[in-house]
């Protein structure tokens, strides 16, 4: 299995009467997997947030291939594998921590906005997050 990936414990408030998880936590923990990759990579949020770029999400999607239950621990594998500078695309696998069985992929697309909410070129106005960016890309 991939050993960059993010870990997650489910909780018990995440899962229905059934002790499955509810859908919408899978959305949530795309997002916490997209931070974990962003920290990884040396420029998380809040860095971002600092010199003015927002990133917003434009579209989220997710598959749900088998079911994730109360004190599974997950892995929640992001990739970048689409960048521009002006918009990108993360694909997800959540996979059971222990046997790799694929639980759930997914993906989500976003934009960056600067602090007025304008669509702004990472590679003109912010070369080294272009480049960070970049080398997610990259990644193999």
């Amino acid at each position: 299995m991939n050993t960059e990936h993010y870990t997650h414990l489910v909780q018990y408030y995440e899962t229905d009467q059934m002790k499955i998880v509810h859908h919408s936590n899978y959305i949530r923990w795309f997002e916490e997997a997209r931070g974990w990759m962003l920290e990884r990579a040396g420029f998380g949020y809040d860095k971002m947030e600092e010199i003015g770029v927002i990133i917003p999400v434009l579209e989220v999607g997710c598959q749900y291939k088998s079911m994730v239950r109360y004190q599974d621990e997950v892995c929640i594998i992001p990739k970048l594998v689409k960048f521009n500078g002006i918009k990108m695309t993360v694909q997800y696998e959540i996979k059971d921590a222990k046997t790799g069985e694929l639980r759930a992929t997914g993906m989500s697309a976003h934009c960056f906005l600067d602090r007025e909410y304008k669509p702004m070129s990472l590679k003109r106005s912010h070369p080294e997050l272009y480049k960070m960016f970049q080398g997610l890309l990259e990644e193999k």
